[in-house]
């Protein structure tokens, strides 16, 4: 066994129609995603060892043109091709740098640029990977003219239909619910919600699947920062830390040619290969799962699915569906970002875009979409040619995640040293508030924590009115800053600087970076200060 390996930032840009979004090149995409992940994370560039960076439809080193955006420090940068699981394979890169000592911090990022209507093969001069696929699929179907992705899960769903008593309706069911829950997730392409009815009445595009039943091509980038359990603890970082308890990769087996199997050939076989040394390597049973992230590029693909992952027997999973198993208030809650099918399948992001969600999950942060009381996260992505990676993923330091959520509101402004250093901001707002609050049009939010462990919030409003400070609530803010109570008073007394802080590790921000920098405008004044 190797070193323990945890995601500690995640970030991603709303997935997107190809060409909705102006100025949203691969390069652009990427900075958002990164950007945002860093800030998740609290570290900066510079503190990344390697980088591993996905992408299926570019040129080469395209990774290294989309991460100058971040900074150019002379890290190794590895480009990842590897169809659908590109962004998770990439991820699994980033897992094993760290698990094998060779990294203590890895960035792992994936993004697409896409072409508006169905995936073609880009070059017809040579011999496609899905050659062998097609072949065995046609000697199966009759293959139509359109998508052949398409065609081939329809295929797969109308096989596992003639086997088992599954129904078109079951198809229909899984659509209706991933854009149900896609309604209430802020990155999701599509949010909208469609009847059952609706679901069913939509243009066929290969039977069993309608329109509303397949996933559209995206642009989109999403992140995740790795790190070392050594590099957690040294920044601090085990409230927010999520662990990758085991992960996977399974390719094709000799089965897929000689079975003749039309499930198969869409990756049933490597799905429970990889699920099966997954749940085997972290020793978890399958009811430990309480939310999972699916690859749903078809309705069919995630019902087939079911059964691969071991979520229920072979051939129940129709009844797995009428019950309810695979959304809230069930056995599991799938794809509660609304999947493949609502929120979009940037190629190269979509495996680290499906770990984004899992870590808000496992944290608590994912808001209306939350899981209540989530604790184990199931990952599966698959690459038709094949490549299926299936992770497990649980909080890090699960203690430490729970005394920060009860700590919040459980202290009071007594409590922090810090308390001075609002009441002097108090002080200068009710002073020049106009002034203030014209030159930073923006709401702090300060999370304090003391050497007893207690958290306390305040926040500083320079946006609205002449401004104010409050201690404890729950307001939405355009910029957050932790740091601990002493680290805190220093800072605002210009003992620390903010740089040094940030560097060091000691000051971690989310939001409008712009905002963080006009810090100094609400610090308490030299010379007119009480501290």
């Amino acid at each position: 066994m190797g070193r323990k390996v945890f995601v500690i930032g995640v970030g991603m840009t709303k997935f997107e129609k190809p060409g909705r979004r102006e100025n949203f090149d691969y390069p652009e995409m990427a900075k958002e995603a990164g950007t945002k992940a860093l800030q998740d994370a609290g570290v900066s560039y510079n503190e990344i060892n390697q980088a591993c960076v996905g992408y299926v439809y570019g040129d080469t080193t395209c990774g290294q043109r989309a991460l100058y955006q971040l900074g150019l420090t002379g890290i190794p940068i590895y480009n990842v091709n590897n169809a659908c699981s590109t962004g998770s394979t990439a991820l699994l890169m980033g897992k094993n740098l760290i698990e094998g000592g060779m990294a203590e911090c890895v960035l792992c990022l994936g993004f697409e640029k896409m072409e508006r209507g169905s995936l073609q093969f880009k070059y017809t001069d040579r011999t496609s990977p899905m050659d062998k696929h097609v072949e065995v699929m046609t000697q199966l179907r009759d293959f139509e003219s359109g998508p052949i992705t398409a065609q081939m899960f329809g295929n797969a769903g109308r096989e596992h239909m003639e086997k088992y008593s599954t129904k078109p309706e079951h198809f229909a069911k899984i659509a209706y619910k991933n854009h149900k829950h896609s309604v209430n997730n802020p990155y999701s392409q599509f949010r909208d919600e469609y009847t059952l009815d609706q679901v069913k009445a939509a243009p066929k595009i290969h039977e069993p699947l309608t329109k509303l039943q397949c996933c559209p091509t995206s642009d989109g980038s999403a992140c995740a920062i790795l790190a070392s359990q050594d590099f957690v603890e040294k920044h601090n970082l085990q409230s927010q830390a999520v662990e990758i308890v085991a992960m996977e990769m399974a390719t094709d087996l000799p089965s897929v040619f000689q079975d003749r199997s039309c499930m198969q050939i869409v990756g049933y076989d490597m799905s429970k290969l990889a699920a099966d040394k997954a749940f085997a390597k972290a020793g978890f049973e399958r009811n430990a799962v309480d939310v999972i992230e699916l690859h749903d590029c078809f309705s069919a693909n995630e019902l087939i699915t079911y059964e691969a992952l071991g979520l229920c027997e072979p051939g129940k999973a129709g009844e797995f569906i009428d019950r309810g198993d695979n959304t809230y208030g069930g056995k599991y809650v799938v794809n509660p970002s609304g999947g493949l099918l609502s929120k979009g399948h940037p190629l190269g992001a979509t495996g680290l875009a499906q770990c984004a969600e899992l870590s808000w999950q496992l944290r608590g942060q994912a808001d209306k979409r939350q899981v209540k009381g989530a604790k184990v996260g199931l990952q599966h992505n698959i690459g038709l040619g094949g490549a299926a990676v299936v992770s497990l993923y649980r909080l890090g330091y699960p203690r430490e995640n729970r005394l920060q959520a009860a700590n919040v509101s459980a202290s009071s402004e007594n409590d922090f040293k810090s308390k001075e250093v609002f009441k002097e901001i108090g002080s200068h707002l009710e002073k020049d508030g106009a002034n203030i609050v014209k030159k930073m049009n923006g709401i702090f939010c300060f999370n304090v924590k003391n050497g007893a462990g207690q958290t306390g919030t305040w926040y500083v409003d320079a946006k609205n009115g002449k401004g104010s400070v409050t201690f404890g609530g729950d307001k939405k803010a355009d910029v957050t800053l932790s740091m601990n109570d002493d680290d805190l008073l220093k800072l605002m007394t210009g003992k620390l600087n903010p740089q040094t802080a940030f560097f060091q590790g000691k000051l971690k921000f989310k939001g409008n970076m712009a905002l963080a920098m006009k810090l100094k405008e609400i610090q308490p004044k030299a010379g007119n200060s009480k501290l």
